[in-house]
């Protein structure tokens, strides 16, 4: 018994291409609301005083003459729970970005980078726990089609 198959390559290529290039989209799409979604973590987390390691921030400086930061904050109307939100400059140039391999949270100025770096340094809260890196992987498949 012979079996004889015949192809359209051209067409069978056509059709992979155009399947490859949708779930490129896709992916590139799961990856921007992923990444979104990890920006809305970060800066709800930070407004509660909370770092991604787990428990409140390392409490605003009192040392000094004047009173430290904390007294600082408090003669211009601001709140004692560390959120590392004066102006909202900083956690406000926060944003994403997406490809089909990989997405990134970043700072738009590089004067807020630098910020967020020393106070990261000290009340970490650009990252996430295990518990949010599994939301994440949630979202990112229920957003891959």
């Amino acid at each position: 018994m012979e079996i004889k198959v015949t192809s359209n390559s051209r067409d069978i290529a056509k059709r992979v291409g155009k399947k490859g290039k949708e779930l490129s989209d896709s992916v590139k799409r799961a990856l921007s609301v992923t990444a979104q979604v990890g920006l809305t973590i970060i800066e709800d987390r930070t407004a509660k005083g909370e770092g991604y390691k787990g428990g409140a921030f390392a409490a605003y400086s009192t040392k000094g003459s004047d009173g430290g930061y904390a007294a600082f904050r408090a003669r211009k109307g601001r709140g004692s729970t560390p959120n590392l939100s004066f102006t909202g400059n900083m956690l406000g140039a926060m944003t994403t970005k997406a490809n089909y391999k990989q997405a990134e949270i970043f700072f738009t100025r590089p004067t807020e980078a630098k910020k967020a770096a020393m106070n990261n340094k000290t009340r970490p809260f650009f990252g996430f726990s295990r518990g949010e890196e599994e939301r994440l992987g949630k979202v990112f498949f229920r957003y891959l089609k």
